[in-house]
């Protein structure tokens, strides 16, 4: 039975999820005990994290603000994450066992990464400052987890802000990712681990790109309510 046929019972209904605001209602359930916590701040991956987290934000009455995080895709093959940048100057690298990429190659990928993440960051945000994460409780989420790269690189970069507490959630990923995920963070909440996992986009009906757009107008919706 391949990735895209199977049907997985997870609780609040089955893979594949119909959309991305259908897989954060379900994840938002995963997520009820943080309702009502002070201080509590949902962080979404933009840009297919944000209608996700738009939706876990609105259930958990939360604010909703973006952290933006860039792939460093492999030269060739972009699709493969040699490992992914942050703000904040963080880094995570993937193991490039018996893949022939130099350290300028790296270089020149993630100066361009680099460029494009501020383009976003002033995109999504203006001139408004990022939230202070000191002392908060922040749940950080994206569509998926894979490889885990640019999660890591999220929640490494959020760590040095000094959280009260940090929880990587997302709707679907591979176990050994989540799994992996637990020393960077004080909890994680995957709604379903389905294997073979393969890739995010298998496990949802409708995975269109997020546009900026969508970004920026769900980000909006959510201001105005918090």
């Amino acid at each position: 039975m391949n990735g895209m046929n199977a049907m997985r019972r997870i609780g609040d209904g089955e893979l594949p999820f119909r959309d991305r605001r259908h897989a954060g209602a379900v994840l938002a359930g995963r997520l009820a005990h943080y309702r009502g916590r002070p201080s509590l701040l949902v962080l979404a991956l933009p840009r297919g994290g944000v209608p996700v987290a738009f939706e876990v934000a609105g259930s958990l009455q939360a604010p909703l603000d973006v952290f933006v995080v860039r792939k460093l895709g492999y030269p060739g093959h972009e699709e493969y994450a040699m490992g992914a940048i942050a703000s904040g100057g963080v880094r995570v690298m993937n193991r490039l066992d018996g893949l022939p990429v130099s350290e300028a190659e790296i270089e020149r990928v993630a100066a361009r990464e680099q460029e494009e993440l501020l383009r976003r960051e002033r995109l999504y945000r203006g001139d408004a400052p990022p939230a202070d994460l000191a002392g908060r409780t922040v749940i950080v989420v994206d569509d998926g987890l894979a490889t885990g790269a640019t999660m890591r690189a999220a929640a490494t970069a959020i760590r040095q802000q000094r959280p009260a507490r940090l929880c990587v959630a997302v709707p679907v990923g591979a176990r050994d990712s989540c799994e992996a995920m637990r020393d960077v963070c004080d909890e994680v909440v995957c709604a379903a681990t389905p294997e073979p996992f393969t890739a995010v986009g298998l496990w949802y009906r409708d995975f269109p790109q997020t546009s900026d757009d969508e970004v920026r107008e769900l980000l909006q919706r959510a201001r105005a309510t918090h």
